[in-house]
C-alpha cells in the first residue's frame, strides 16, 4: 500500500469495532449485481472478516485474499482457516495470475495514491461482465481527520509528520465515473454517512487510532507517541462530545463504487 500506510497493523484494535467496521462492507456486497463468481479477490482483506460473508453470498467460488500485513493475515488464517487463499502483497504492485469475476476492495484504497492509475489498472483486471466493487472511507474534511492533521502540523512532531500528511487522499465521486466509464458498461457510485453510537471515554481516538492515526504514531519517536495522541484526543473529545446518555454519535462518510467491466469497451 501507501508509504503512509502503517508499519504495523494491531488486529485486535481494529476489530474493537468489528461490527462497525463491517457494516460498509455489507452496504457494498449487497448492491453487486453478480449472480455467480468463480474467482473473487478481497483486495486489502485485513483480518479477513468480509470473507466469510463473500463465501456464503458467492458459495463454490474460489476467494483470495490479499493484504500487505502480516499481522492482519495472520489473524485471518486463525480466525478463517482455508475460506480463502491468503496472499501477502503490496496491493499497490499487485497482479492476479488470471482475471477475476470481482475485486472487491472495502477500505483498503484510500491508502494509496494516484487514484486515476490505480482505478484502470484494478479494472483491467477484472473479466467482461465482472465486477470492481470498492468502498472507500472518505473522512479527511471531517473533524476527526481535520483535527488530527492540525495536531500533527504543531508542535514538536511537525517537522516528523507534516511530510507524512494526506489532506484528499480519495476524488470527488465524479472523478471515478470519467475514469471507469470508458471501461465499463455501468458504473454505480454513492455515498453515505453512518452515524455511529460509540461508547468509552474517547470512542473516536480508539476507532482512528488503529487507521488514520498509525502511520503517524509509527513515525514518531516512542517518547513522542503518548503526548501526540493525548493531543489528538484533547481535540477530539471537544468536538465529539458525549451526549446525556454517556455516548457519542460519530459521523463517518463513505463513499462506494460498484463497477461492471465493459463486454466490448476496454
Amino acid at each position: 500500500m501507501s508509504q503512509n500506510n502503517p508499519d504495523s497493523w494491531d488486529p485486535v484494535r481494529y476489530l474493537k469495532y468489528a461490527g462497525q467496521r463491517v457494516r460498509p462492507a455489507l452496504d457494498l456486497l449487497a448492491r453487486i449485481p453478480l449472480e455467480n463468481a468463480h474467482t473473487i479477490t478481497d483486495l486489502g482483506c485485513g483480518p479477513g472478516n468480509v470473507v466469510e460473508h463473500l463465501s456464503v453470498r458467492f458459495p463454490g467460488a474460489r476467494i483470495t485474499g490479499v493484504d500487505n500485513s502480516a499481522e492482519m493475515l495472520n489473524q485471518a488464517k486463525s480466525n478463517h482457516g482455508d475460506t480463502a487463499d491468503w496472499v501477502q502483497a503490496d496491493v499497490a504492485g499487485w497482479s492476479p495470475k488470471e482475471p477475476q469475476d470481482m475485486i472487491y476492495s472495502n477500505a483498503a484504497l484510500h491508502w494509496l495514491d494516484h487514484h486515476e492509475g490505480v482505478f484502470s489498472r484494478l479494472a483491467g483486471f477484472v473479466k467482461p461482465g465482472g465486477v470492481l466493487a470498492v468502498q472507500m472511507p472518505n473522512q479527511f474534511a471531517e473533524p476527526s481527520h481535520a483535527l488530527m492533521r492540525q495536531v500533527a502540523e504543531h508542535g514538536p512532531w511537525a517537522e516528523t509528520l507534516k511530510p507524512l500528511l494526506r489532506e484528499a487522499p480519495v476524488a470527488e465521486p465524479g472523478r471515478y465515473y470519467d475514469w471507469l466509464a470508458p471501461l465499463c458498461d455501468s458504473v454505480d457510485i454513492w455515498q453515505t454517512a453512518y452515524m455511529q453510537v460509540m461508547e468509552g471515554d474517547d470512542p473516536v481516538l480508539d476507532w482512528i487510532s488503529s487507521t488514520a492515526l498509525a502511520p503517524l504514531r509509527d513515525a514518531l519517536a516512542p517518547d513522542q507517541r503518548g503526548p501526540f495522541r493525548d493531543a489528538v484526543g484533547a481535540e477530539l473529545r471537544r468536538a465529539y462530545p458525549k451526549r446525556v446518555d454517556g455516548k457519542t454519535l460519530f459521523a463517518f462518510r463513505r463513499l462506494f463504487i460498484v463497477a461492471i467491466k465493459g463486454t466490448v469497451k476496454g
